[in-house]
């Protein structure tokens, strides 16, 4: 079950939980917004590293390297903040 407490639209919510949960194969209903990507879900670096690119390209934003990313929450809330606005509404 996906707990929501972001004010993200859903649809960019639902996007970037599909994204996430692609990488290892987890069914996005185990996602969490406060699930930590490494503690609890068992993602390295290089994971992460994966799902930021695949982010990158289908958000068109970049995520710079400072980006404190630990949780599925973090990914959803820096991307709806970041995504443009005409596509935030597509």
């Amino acid at each position: 079950m996906i707990t929501s407490t972001t004010s993200a639209p859903k649809s960019i919510e639902q996007q970037v939980l599909r994204i996430i949960s692609k990488r290892k194969a987890i069914k996005p209903r185990r996602l969490r917004i406060g699930s930590s990507l490494s503690r609890e879900l068992g993602f390295d670096t290089v994971d992460v590293v994966d799902i930021i690119l695949e982010l990158e390209r289908s958000f068109h934003i970049t995520i710079p390297d400072e980006v404190p990313l630990a949780t599925v929450g973090d990914f959803v809330t820096y991307v709806a903040t970041h995504t443009p606005e005409a596509e935030r509404a597509a």
